[in-house]
């Protein structure tokens, strides 16, 4: 009995070790896939730009070149532009949590009257928009147009980043400790700011994370609302110089020696693709590692009730 015991311990102990082994090579395979183009971004950023073009830039750098990084930090745009973007990432992703941590703590409440009716209410509009037109023509009635409220107050609330708080405040802030706090004379408005609040650092980290790379990616609106070049965000900018340099490199030329130049500008345009993209991904990647550690406990909170 005791020797089928231990075959079967070692039987099992061989299975667990090939699945071991080809979950760990599946996760390195998935992670080359995924990790790779982000590495070549980097490296073809300050890669010669004829070798980039020729497609010789693989694994490292082929002839170190910052003329990508120099010509975008040339331009007096994009300065101002992440300058914008920085406030108004800053400025939305305040008031969004002004608008979504207390409207998440009232329909946590069990004793919130009318609860499940403003729930179904917030529920239409997930999937139910009013269109670019009427929304357009909403800021414009505001007087909203080219300021930067046109960026923040119309996206003030997610309904799934409420959802995901409410999730978190019900799961985490028992009705028990209500009523032992309105024991003590606490009403619903201190047991939120003195109990609530300090308790939630963790779903508050992970909504400024959502709001945060939400405004900080966000073009479109400004594409829409915003009209006077100085007050445009960072990706707005970043948008027009490629647009602009596609531009000029659709002109026709004739002569040898033009043709050569317009080959160096194309290739130049095609590095500083690579550099834009590394310029707006800074910003998240040193504010990713300092909610890094709340980001999983967000997810799963999110994922397993709601």
């Amino acid at each position: 009995m005791a020797r089928i015991l231990n075959r079967n311990k070692q039987k099992e102990s061989v299975q667990d070790k090939i699945f071991d082994v080809t979950l760990f090579i599946l996760l390195t395979i998935i992670l080359i896939i995924v990790a790779y183009p982000l590495y070549f971004v980097i490296i073809a950023s300050v890669s010669d730009p004829s070798a980039v073009a020729g497609g010789h830039v693989t694994l490292f750098p082929v002839g170190l070149n910052f003329s990508g990084y120099a010509e975008v930090f040339k331009n007096d745009k994009v300065m101002r532009g992440f300058v914008n973007a920085i406030f108004y990432t800053f400025m939305g992703t305040c008031i969004n949590l002004l608008v979504t941590i207390p409207t998440a703590y009232a329909m946590s409440r069990k004793d919130f009257a009318g609860k499940k009716f403003v729930m179904y209410f917030y529920m239409v509009t997930m999937f139910i928009s009013g269109g670019l037109i009427p929304t357009y023509l909403v800021v414009k009635s505001m007087g909203m147009l080219d300021t930067m409220w046109a960026l923040v107050v119309p996206g003030a609330l997610s309904v799934y980043n409420m959802i995901v708080a409410r999730t978190f405040f019900e799961s985490s802030l028992p009705e028990e400790l209500f009523e032992a706090a309105r024991v003590d004379g606490c009403d619903h408005f201190k047991f939120f700011f003195k109990i609530a609040l300090p308790l939630s650092k963790a779903i508050i980290a992970i909504m400024v994370l959502y709001y945060g790379i939400g405004h900080w990616n966000n073009y479109f609106s400004a594409l829409i609302y915003m009209k006077t070049e100085t007050k445009f965000p960072l990706q707005l900018v970043l948008r027009s110089i490629l647009v602009q340099n596609e531009a000029a490199l659709s002109q026709q030329v004739t002569s040898q020696a033009a043709q050569a130049a317009l080959q160096a500008q194309r290739e130049l345009v095609e590095l500083m693709k690579y550099s834009l993209i590394i310029v707006s991904s800074v910003p998240v990647m040193i504010l990713y590692p300092f909610v890094q550690k709340h980001f999983v406990k967000g997810v799963m909170i999110g994922s397993v009730k709601g």
